[in-house]
């Protein structure tokens, strides 16, 4: 008997300008609008976007969120890696749309391109080219 894992369903990021973050993964990053609620009790939004192989990202915002860590190196969730087919051409889309981008390093271990780039709370997110 095994635990069962399939897979991960979804990743829960939190944050603190909302109208700004849902327009950054809906509008920049392309995530399609899966369903979208106001919680009154908690005085927060919850925004489900599909990812391309079936999972979702929930963005949650809550009135005053602590601020934490965000450094890829930070103790805790390092970030969210993206995979894209052109890396150079889903650094070019960022660019044009505003996003900085690090450049571009090759993965020690596999050879593949990758990067860095951050959502409007300076959560790291990676893109990397499979």
């Amino acid at each position: 008997m095994t635990l069962g894992l399939r897979g991960i369903h979804h990743v829960a990021v939190i944050c603190t300008d909302y109208a700004r973050s849902r327009a950054f993964y809906t509008e920049i990053l392309g995530l399609p609008i899966l369903a979208e609620t106001f919680r009154q009790a908690r005085e927060s939004w919850k925004l489900d976007l599909g990812l391309p192989d079936g999972g979702q990202l929930e963005l949650f915002s809550f009135p005053d969120p602590p601020r934490r860590p965000s450094r890829p190196e930070a103790a805790g969730l390092r970030h969210l890696a993206f995979a894209v087919e052109d890396l150079a051409e889903a650094c070019d889309w960022l660019g044009a749309r505003g996003v900085a981008v690090e450049p571009v390093r090759v993965d020690d271990i596999t050879g593949r391109r990758f990067t860095f780039f951050a959502d409007p709370d300076g959560l790291p997110l990676e893109l990397y080219e499979v």
